[in-house]
């Protein structure tokens, strides 16, 4: 079934998302932005678990998360071992969260409009890992660019 496929497919990339972040020598690198780069990896760390506890969590899963994405880009200087801690939670509420989705839940309609029109609860979950791969992936460029 898909969302075994799903929940296999964000736990890949929370983990990895874990690693980049424990992988920064200098903890305070997390939050350094230079020329171009607007967002800082600790600032991309916070935007993808909002997102997702938001999206999936709250939507989905009846979590009760409140996302407040302002704050996901504004805040700073978060302690590694929290955003760590932020990250492993999310995992957990994949977990807890996509088991129970059925094939005929994801076939509905996604309750939100997201984009400009509705959309099915796959296709938008296949959405939320690409957007998961594509913050990781400028996390990633981040570090090593700037954790010299």
């Amino acid at each position: 079934m898909i969302t075994e496929s799903l929940r296999s497919l964000f736990n890949r990339d929370l983990n990895q998302l874990k690693k980049e972040i424990e992988a920064y020598k200098n903890e305070e690198t997390l939050w350094v932005i230079d020329k171009n780069i607007a967002n800082s990896a600790g600032n991309l760390c916070l935007h993808l678990v909002g997102n997702i506890n938001h999206f999936i969590g709250t939507h989905l899963g009846n979590t009760g998360y409140e996302r407040h994405r302002d704050l996901e880009f504004s805040l700073k200087n978060i302690p590694r071992a929290e955003l760590i801690e932020k990250v492993e939670a999310t995992a957990t509420m994949i977990d807890a969260v996509l088991p129970q989705l059925s094939e005929e839940d994801l076939k509905k309609e996604y309750p939100l409009v997201v984009f400009e029109s509705t959309m099915t609860t796959d296709y938008f979950l296949i959405h939320l890992v690409a957007h998961l791969d594509y913050h990781l992936g400028q996390i990633n460029y981040h570090r090593r660019l700037l954790d010299a």
